[in-house]
């Protein structure tokens, strides 16, 4: 259950965050920004010209002067907004996009339309008044970039300044002035004071409202709410990850982890096969940071240093075994790398491949060189991670059997509906009993020849929004007495019901015995697209036949190059690894919600400053 609210929480942060930037397209942009700046235009020229008569109110000054005036509105807007950017472009990583500077604009000039069409309703057309209204839009345009621009932007604070007061300011002269000139009327001084007490009226409420908002994240982790609100969205729209990392870093906590691997080598060469590497480190937050992507990191480095076929299934972890950043990662990878230099217990000596099921569990077991390999799943029904404790009692159960070792992989390979995890766990544990104890049955049954084949396949236009990682598709195929079990990988957070038993059905076809088929958990495929869960499982997005036709691919590949094999297994403890937990990792997706939840209920707080304003103004 605190997985799933975890779980829930992270998608709903991310929605959050997402629906901040889902921008529409830059036509529709710019078509927007023009027919505002016009009707901008046009209220302007209005407001000038209602003395006049209606004749010439509408041939002369509506539609020559609005479009003349609207035109130029338009134009020096996006000039603005391009110079800006291409100022500030090397400092923030948000606004060196064009389009969310000019989208922010076209949303700070909504006041001004709204509070000009507010004046012209009430019919008082002196500059005094005008001006004024014009300053009720300053305040609150302005008071919409300050806070937007002072979230999300990494710019130094001048440049923020600039940023949120520049195009507000533009924008009043562009209404003020073409309005005095045209009406032969004279801008006094004291027409300085509204839009002056409109600006310093912008700046306190936007404080008071990111004081009030902070103060939950400092309460809670003590960092304000506003610096995850940025560090979220910087990973959100350009994938920067030092931001939240640097959040995670300072929330961590330093743990000890292990991962497990079964190594296997071309029979009288030192050369390797294939690497089956099972952490006990869980591929997440989301998206690329922490350990999202460490499932095809290690196989991206191991494959490069050791020139073989490897493959990550998704050890038992959860979140609260997240990494904090890339340097954890790193740290990871070169501990793997140092240790696995080192094996030279190998052997030939493997028994052939079982399923124990019962109460919706399956439990597959083959033992190599002593060390039992166990896999885990309760398809169809939906498998989820699954706690660390249970890792711990099969490796006692394995240990008491008298085997040197045991290896076991949460095959994450169904979803379908809510997680019954007390239920799983309870089914799971029993099988993987019987299981290690049919093994212990057959050590007398051991085989001392074993063929080994591995392929690798990344499909062509698939990638994180259907679903899929960049690691693509490992097949490992292990021939024992005649009988070959396929254990095929997919870079992938688990896996739409009912695909597993598709998939081992049709590598039947081809000449497979026994297999199992494993997701890497990975969730960079995560808070990719808005959906209920914020990522597709494998299959969900991928039409079944073509998933087929690639795993077929790969153990196709993996059967042509079958040879003569040996094995050895390795555990590597790694000391002082940061993980942020899953307890800070919920908080701080939680932390979100809260916070989107009291911006709207003290948002009060721009109508109250709003409020005092008019009343001031209506009294000088």
């Amino acid at each position: 259950m605190r997985k799933l609210i975890h779980r829930e929480s992270i998608n709903l942060a991310v929605k959050h965050y997402s629906s901040l930037f889902h921008l529409p397209s830059p036509k529709i942009l710019l078509l927007t920004v023009f027919l505002m700046s016009l009707l901008l235009g046009f209220l302007v020229s209005l407001f000038v010209c209602l003395p006049l008569n209606f004749r010439i109110l509408v041939l002369e000054n509506i539609l020559v002067r609005g479009v003349l005036l609207g035109i130029i509105i338009y134009v020096l807007t996006l000039f603005s907004d391009y110079l800006l950017n291409k100022l500030l472009s090397k400092q923030d990583i948000i606004f060196r996009d064009l389009k969310r500077a000019i989208f922010l604009s076209m949303v700070s000039s909504i006041p001004f339309i709204i509070f000009t069409m507010a004046g012209l309703l009430f019919g008082r057309l002196s500059m005094d008044f005008y001006v004024k209204v014009l300053s009720l839009g300053l305040y609150a345009s302005f008071s919409i970039r300050l806070l937007v621009i002072n979230t999300i932007c990494f710019a130094r604070r001048t440049s923020k300044a600039i940023l949120s007061a520049f195009q507000p300011i533009l924008l009043l002269l562009l209404l003020t002035l073409p309005a005095a000139i045209f009406r032969q009327e004279e801008l006094y001084l004291n027409f300085i004071y509204p839009p002056a007490l409109a600006l310093a009226f912008s700046v306190l409420s936007v404080q008071l409202f990111r004081k009030a908002l902070d103060i939950e994240g400092e309460r809670l982790l003590g960092i304000p709410s506003l610096k995850v609100a940025k560090a979220f969205i910087a990973n959100w729209t350009e994938g920067a990850k030092e931001p939240f990392e640097e959040i995670l870093e300072q929330l961590g906590e330093k743990r000890n982890i292990s991962i497990s691997a079964l190594v296997f080598r071309r029979k009288g060469t030192k050369e390797l096969k294939a690497l089956i590497i099972v952490p006990n480190i869980h591929p997440g937050p989301f998206k690329n940071v922490g350990s999202s992507l460490l499932p095809s990191i290690i196989e991206e480095n191991l494959e490069r240093e050791f020139q073989c076929i490897v493959s990550v299934p998704h050890g038992i972890s959860g979140h609260e075994l997240d990494l904090s950043s890339q340097a954890e990662n790193e740290k990871v990878i070169k501990s793997l790398i140092s240790s696995l230099r080192e094996i030279n217990d190998f052997s030939s000596k493997a028994t052939r491949f079982f399923m124990v099921e019962g109460e919706g569990a399956k439990v597959g077991c083959q033992v190599f060189n002593n060390c039992t390999f166990i896999t885990l799943t309760t398809s169809p029904e939906t498998m989820e991670d699954l706690p660390l404790e249970l890792n711990d009692v099969i490796v006692k159960k394995a240990l008491d059997c008298g085997f040197s070792w045991a290896i076991v992989v949460d095959a994450h390979n169904s979803i379908n509906g809510p997680f019954d995890m007390e239920k799983a766990v309870r089914a799971l544990e029993k099988a993987a009993h019987l299981a290690l104890e049919k093994a212990a049955s057959l050590k007398h049954v051991v085989s001392s020849e074993m063929r080994v084949g591995a392929g690798k396949v990344i499909p062509e236009d698939l990638g994180l929004k259907e679903g899929m990682g960049p690691g693509g598709i490992k097949a490992i195929v292990i021939e024992v007495e005649g009988e070959k079990t396929a254990y095929v990988t997919i870079d992938g957070n688990n896996m739409v019901s009912g695909l597993r038993e598709k998939l081992l059905s049709s590598i039947k076809e081809i000449g497979i015995d026994h297999g199992e088929i494993f997701t890497t958990d990975t969730h960079a495929v995560n808070a990719i697209v808005l959906n209920r869960r914020g990522y597709h499982p494998v299959g969900e997005a991928i039409d079944h036949t073509r998933i087929i036709g690639e795993v077929k691919r790969a153990v196709y590949e993996a059967l042509r190059n079958m040879e003569p094999a040996e094995v050895a297994w390795h555990k590597i403890d790694i000391q002082g690894v940061k993980v942020i937990g899953e307890k800070r990792i919920s908080e701080l997706s939680l932390l979100t919600d809260n916070a989107f939840r009291k911006a709207k209920r003290n948002s009060i707080i721009f109508a109250i400053f709003g409020a005092l304003l008019i009343a001031i103004f209506a009294n000088i």
